[in-house]
Order: structure tokens, then C-alpha cells, then sequence
């Protein structure tokens, strides 16, 4: 077990690839779609699910908190913040921004190392 924590002190967590993997799920639910209010459950929902078993798939030692928001766009924008207490040195983060022309969406990772 031990050589298995250091493996994955070694990779660490890697937003350029949580952005990837978080990318094509929102492509592949929201993609040629217009926003539509009577699915925006189904859509957050498949977005996050298909994004921690992806993530998860990856098999590093980490903990995953997934979310997302859809709404419509407007001329009033959206906004959004997050803050986290953590290691810097083995906890990470990543933002995807995905738009189309009739909706915004954002999902947030969040990554804590399993200590083992």
C-alpha cells in the first residue's frame, strides 16, 4: 500500500486531464442541445455522474466532489466563486467554462488525495 502512495504522490492530481474528461461529458449531454428548463436535472445530473466515473476510472487515490451549473444566457451574466481549505501539495481543483448559444454551464472538481 505504501508504494501505491507514493505512485500517486508522484502523478498528483492533473486538471489538464480532469478538464478533458469534463469537457467531452459536457459535450457529450449538452452538445447541439438548446437550453431547455424541463431538463436541466437530467442534464446536471448525467454531467456530474458521467464525469466522477470517469474521474474515479482513473484509479488515483483521491476523494472527487463533482458539480454543476446550467442556466440559460442572458445579459446579466453568471457568476460564480469557490475556496477551499486544503494541501496544495496533493489536493487540486478544476473549472471547465463550456457555452453554447442559448446556455452556459460550469462544473467544478474538486480532488483530495486519500492519505493512506
Amino acid at each position: 500500500m505504501e508504494e501505491y502512495h507514493r505512485h500517486c504522490e508522484e502523478v498528483g492530481f492533473s486538471a489538464d486531464e480532469a478538464h478533458n474528461i469534463v469537457k467531452e461529458c459536457i459535450d457529450g449531454v449538452l452538445g447541439g442541445e438548446d437550453y431547455n428548463q424541463n431538463n436541466i436535472n437530467q442534464w446536471t445530473a448525467s454531467i456530474v455522474e458521467q464525469s466522477l466515473t470517469h474521474l474515479v476510472k482513473l484509479g488515483k487515490a483521491y476523494k472527487y466532489i463533482v458539480t454543476c451549473a446550467v442556466v440559460q444566457r442572458s445579459a446579466y451574466g453568471f457568476h460564480t466563486a469557490s475556496s477551499c481549505f486544503w494541501d496544495t501539495t496533493s489536493d487540486g481543483t478544476c473549472t471547465v467554462r463550456w457555452e453554447n448559444r442559448t446556455m452556459n454551464c460550469i462544473v467544478n472538481v474538486f480532488a483530495i488525495a486519500i492519505v493512506l
